[in-house]
C-alpha cells in the first residue's frame, strides 16, 4: 500500500484526531498531551476532535556522563524519574552522579514548562484517560519513557496516537501503553520528517500559542 506524505502536522492531528474519535469517542475524562515541540500542533488538533483539553508532557533524557548520547533514564513533567536498569547494570553511576544530571535535565525542564505554559499548572492526570501525541515516532525512546513516567502518576488509562511510525516501535509500545494508535506504519520508515510534506521545526511560541488558544 502507497504512503502519501502529510501536508503538514495540523493535516496530520486533523487525521489522527478523526482516528481516535472512531477508536474511542468523547470521553469526559480525556486528556491530550502533546510531546514538545513537534507533537504539541498534532495533540491540539487531536484535542479538538474530541473536545479534550490540551495540556504538553515534557520528556528529558538522562545522558550518562561522558557517554551523554546514551540514556540512563528520563524525568518527566510532574517530578517523575525513570531510570534504565539495564543501561546502570553494565554502566554503575554512583546515585550523587545520577542525582547531578538529573538536577540540570530539571532545570530545562521546569525552563521549558514556564515557556510554553507559563504559570498554569499542570494538568492532574490521575485516573483520567490520557493520550500522548507525537508527530511520529522512529524509535521511540521518548515516547516510552513519557508513558513509563506517566504510569507513575496513576491514570486510568494510557493511550499513544501519532499519525505516522516505524511498524515495530508500534508493536514495541503496545507492551507499554493501554492503546497504540498508529495511522501509518510504511515500510521501509527511514524518518518521520519523510512523511511530511512540510516538516518545519516548531517554534517555542507556536507552543505557547497553541496551549493558550484552549480551554483547560
Amino acid at each position: 500500500m502507497r504512503f502519501d506524505p502529510f501536508a503538514n502536522r495540523d493535516e496530520a492531528g486533523r487525521a489522527l484526531g478523526r482516528e481516535v474519535l472512531r477508536r474511542i469517542g468523547k470521553r469526559p475524562d480525556a486528556i491530550v498531551l502533546g510531546l514538545p515541540r513537534g507533537g504539541v500542533p498534532v495533540a491540539h488538533a487531536v484535542a479538538q476532535a474530541i473536545d479534550a483539553p490540551l495540556d504538553v508532557f515534557i520528556v528529558r533524557k538522562l545522558g550518562v556522563p561522558g557517554h551523554e548520547e546514551l540514556a540512563m533514564g528520563a524525568i518527566a513533567s510532574g517530578g517523575v524519574r525513570v531510570l534504565n536498569d539495564d543501561v546502570l547494570r553494565q554502566i554503575p553511576l554512583p546515585p550523587a552522579a545520577i542525582d547531578a544530571v538529573a538536577q540540570r535535565e530539571q532545570r530545562e525542564l521546569e525552563r521549558r514548562e514556564r515557556t510554553y505554559r507559563g504559570n498554569r499548572p499542570p494538568l492532574d492526570v490521575a485516573g483520567r484517560t490520557v493520550i500522548v501525541v507525537d508527530d511520529g515516532l522512529a524509535t521511540g525512546s521518548t515516547m516510552r519513557a513519557a508513558v513509563r513516567a506517566l504510569r507513575k502518576m496513576g491514570p486510568r488509562v494510557v493511550i499513544v496516537a501519532v499519525p505516522v511510525a516505524a511498524r515495530s516501535t508500534c508493536d514495541d509500545l503496545r507492551n507499554e501503553a493501554d492503546e497504540v494508535i498508529c495511522l501509518w506504519t510504511p515500510e521501509p520508515f527511514q524518518a518521520v520528517g519523510l512523511w511530511y510534506d512540510d516538516f518545519t521545526q516548531t517554534t517555542d511560541e507556536e507552543v505557547h500559542e497553541l496551549l493558550e488558544g484552549v480551554p483547560r
